[in-house]
């Protein structure tokens, strides 16, 4: 059988028409791959991208399982980072009120007193695991009744060191619960923690369909430590920027960023972990909203955003990983829309990057900047795509094609003037 609908999955007529309500009417491809395994009750095992629709995956499933008579709370969602759990909160909450359930999230740098009010009420609690920790030992919230667990990004919150507070939190949970482990890798840490958590569980791998992929074009520009700032207002310049996200490494750097912007007339807003919640949900409503339109953000605390129609991922400074670029641009190019990813490269900093984005296919584009893996080298002009710092705009070009095929599936071809871009599938 086929499934078209939500109906077809077998989720009820209640949590169909809420869906219905939104505007969501055909489940994406990792729905219609996770939903049935879940309501018959397996543990699952989920390899899918951000931005795939993993989140009512596991949540139309969820509040199908549970009843407003059940123990609270009776599920549990684990999460990297409060935006992501609120996130998840916002999105599952009229589907669980549909079904007569409540749920929480919990979250560090919010008042711990509050929440432990709100998590004993609630069937579904949706946590971070350092505060969730805090409220088990202060013996708030108990997780000896929870029959479904979900372990939400669980790379992610290896990356962060949560391995061993997530191995305490599970230990606590119910031996014959259900869980779910979503991640963009089930290889490595991610795969043996998957093992030890699940039970025969039905795995799925899912990457974004074809209606739902876009294409990115990749840049790399050469730049001195000195003229960065000159190069991204350059950047924040063009004439089809939308809604642009800049990743740096650091809190403080983020802060010293846009104020450096600011003194150049461009309008930033900064969201990292030292920020207190309201701001950081200010900070994210004002950027979705077009209010401000450059968000610079930290890789941790990025993790949770997901906002439709950001035209260009920047990266001020380089990643830290091949993974970290992948998230990192991915947050740009979602449901078949076009976008931009840009990294800013010091000339010491070539040799670091090309061992990493090599990796990704993304050769050409590297050679077209001047960058090798060898003794770094200096292109013409200081960049690769176009302008030099403070010049004038060169004309957008797009891409030209190629059916050059490589390892990672991905398109080969070049521009003119040079310009080290190229169109990929975002991931």
């Amino acid at each position: 059988m086929k499934h078209e609908t939500f109906a077809d999955l077998g989720v009820s007529e209640v949590v169909v028409s809420e869906l219905a309500k939104r505007g969501i009417a055909a489940p994406f491809a990792v729905q219609k791959l996770v939903i049935p395994d879940v309501l018959a009750g397996h543990d699952v095992l989920a390899q899918s991208p951000t931005g795939s629709g993993k989140t009512l995956a596991f949540g139309v499933p969820l509040v199908e399982r549970l009843k407003d008579s059940d123990a609270r709370p009776s599920a549990l969602v684990l999460a990297p980072t409060r935006e992501l759990a609120l996130q998840i909160v916002e999105d599952l909450r009229p589907l669980a009120h549909a079904r007569a359930l409540s749920i929480a999230a919990v979250y560090g740098g919010a008042g711990i007193v509050k929440q432990a009010r709100l998590a004993s009420r609630a069937h579904i609690l949706v946590a971070t695991p350092g505060r969730l920790l805090d409220l088990i030992e202060r013996r708030d919230v108990s997780l000896a009744q929870i029959r479904v667990l979900v372990l939400d990004e669980a790379d992610r919150m290896l990356d962060m060191g949560f391995r061993p507070v997530v191995d305490r939190i599970v230990k606590m949970t119910a031996p014959k619960r259900q869980t779910m482990l979503f991640s963009a890798t089930l290889e490595g840490e991610v795969g043996k923690i998957a093992k030890a958590y699940t039970t025969n569980p039905r795995s799925h791998a899912h990457a974004h369909s074809a209606e739902r992929k876009g294409d990115v074009e990749h840049r790399f520009v050469t730049v001195t430590h000195d003229g960065k700032v000159a190069r991204l207002v350059s950047e924040l310049g063009a004439d089809e920027r939308g809604l642009t996200l800049v990743f740096v490494r650091t809190k403080r750097g983020a802060d010293r960023l846009v104020k450096r912007l600011a003194s150049s007339s461009v309008r930033a807003v900064a969201m990292h972990g030292d920020k207190s919640q309201g701001q950081r949900e200010r900070a994210l409503a004002n950027f979705e909203a077009g209010v401000v339109d450059t968000l610079v953000a930290t890789d941790v605390a990025a993790r949770g955003i997901d906002v439709a129609g950001i035209t260009h991922v920047i990266n001020y400074d380089i990643p830290a990983t091949r993974e970290d670029y992948v998230h990192r641009i991915g947050r740009t190019a979602r449901a078949g829309a076009s976008g931009v990813g840009v990294t800013l490269v010091a000339h010491d900093q070539t040799r670091e990057l090309a061992g990493m984005i090599r990796e990704l296919g993304l050769d050409r584009e590297l050679a077209l900047a001047g960058i090798s893996s060898g003794a770094p080298q200096r292109s013409a002009g200081g960049s690769a795509g176009g302008r030099t710092p403070g010049g004038p705009k060169r004309p957008h070009r797009g891409p030209r094609r190629s059916n050059t095929a490589n390892p990672t599936g991905q398109r080969a071809g070049g521009s003119s003037r040079g310009s080290a871009q190229r169109r990929t599938r975002a991931r």
